[in-house]
């Protein structure tokens, strides 16, 4: 780029030629001359305390020291929610271990930081900083985990016992029933001589529904000599009930029963003087006093023994 420069002063016009390194060097030399302003505008105004500046600089430092209160404590607020949250989940915890633990009869594990000497006294809570409430979220957040774990390991037996009571022979076979011989020695009805009797008797009509005492699995149907018709049902672990005299059978073998289900109908086959159940209970053969497992039933002790 060129200027042509024309006064009377000059006898002839002067051509100035500019080129673009001119440009570039009055750029820089403008851009320092601001910046060392600008600079020496600051040094002057810390180094007296102007008025503007250090309320500008106070300005600039109060809302800044606003952004961090602030955000610390959201912060805070976030970790007491959480806090309270695990406080209150511990305590439900507690409360449902306590009643599963009633019902399963399964003993918690107590840990051995639990296990504490007797202390006391008034509540005077402190206030946490954030590492301190950190801390706590984390030892609460291990004992739920704890809790559920052990919830889980409860949760299993009490499924087991639930099972086990399922299998176990203590519904009534036959309702509205009267109490016939009971299981032990007593003098045989036909033969007149003293004879185990390894069963109880249950004295009702004939066709009465007789009922499975617990769930299985129909081990036997058939008739016997001295039983007559009579169902066995295999309930695991070795244990079977055994049902005789009956009328008639409505199962056959291999079937799976539940409590309650009817199984046949009383009557007087086999070895028998008139229509009565013959309920025996057998454990790997041996034969169990039906009664031990019935008494679990609030319905055999109103029986009535005829």
């Amino acid at each position: 780029m060129q200027i042509i420069v024309v006064s009377r002063h000059l006898k002839a016009a002067k051509t100035i030629a500019i080129m673009p390194r001119h440009i570039a060097a009055v750029a820089l030399a403008f851009l320092l001359i601001v910046f060392a302003t600008s600079a020496m505008f600051s040094w002057l105004s810390v180094r007296f305390r102007l008025p503007v500046v250090e309320d500008l600089l106070l300005s600039l430092q109060n809302r800044e020291a606003k952004k961090n209160q602030e955000f610390l404590s959201n912060n805070l607020n976030l970790m007491a929610t959480r806090l309270g949250e695990l406080q209150a989940r511990v305590l439900q915890l507690d409360m449902l271990g306590d009643r599963v633990e009633n019902l399963s009869g399964v003993k918690r594990s107590v840990a051995i930081a639990e296990v504490k000497d007797g202390k006391g006294g008034p509540l005077i809570p402190l206030p946490l900083n954030p590492d301190e409430l950190q801390r706590e979220i984390d030892r609460l957040a291990s004992e739920v985990d704890r809790k559920a774990d052990d919830l889980a390991i409860m949760e299993s037996h009490l499924l087991e016992k639930r099972v086990r009571d399922r299998r176990t022979p203590t519904t009534l076979p036959v309702k509205s029933a009267a109490l016939g011989s009971p299981f032990g020695h007593r003098s045989d009805p036909i033969a007149g001589v003293q004879a185990m009797h390894e069963g109880i008797d249950f004295n009702a009509e004939t066709g009465t529904p007789v009922m499975s005492a617990a769930d299985g699995v129909i081990q036997s149907a058939s008739y016997h000599p001295e039983f007559g018709n009579v169902v066995d049902i295999d309930h695991g672990d070795g244990l079977v009930s055994r049902y005789a005299h009956l009328s008639r059978m409505d199962v056959k073998p291999g079937k799976l029963v539940k409590r309650g289900e009817t199984i046949g109908a009383i009557g007087t086959t086999g070895r028998s003087t008139g229509p009565h159940l013959h309920f025996e209970v057998r454990m790997l053969g041996v034969a169990q006093n039906p009664a031990t497992f019935l008494k679990q039933n609030m319905e055999f002790a109103q029986l009535k023994r005829r």
